[in-house]
């Protein structure tokens, strides 16, 4: 018979709580290092010196003619 301590798992009020919060921490650290794994897979190492030049016209920091000249030079 369960006397109201007891919640059925052997352990008083005092514990139970316990193992909820453990298994919060660790679901909440799964999906966080999930998050982490998954920005840094699809994130480029670094950007190649075409893909800056591309950005910078894009962006309007270059004409088409200083783009054609700096493009010319990288090959």
């Amino acid at each position: 018979m369960m006397d109201g301590m007891n919640n059925g798992w052997g352990m008083g009020y005092g514990y139970g709580w316990i193992i909820g919060l453990i298994v919060l921490v660790v679901v909440i650290g799964v999906i966080v290092s999930a998050m982490k794994h998954k920005r840094k897979s699809t994130s480029p190492k670094y950007n190649s010196p075409q893909d800056i030049l591309k950005t910078r016209y894009a962006k309007g920091e270059i004409s088409k003619d200083e783009f054609n000249e700096r493009k010319k030079n990288l090959m």
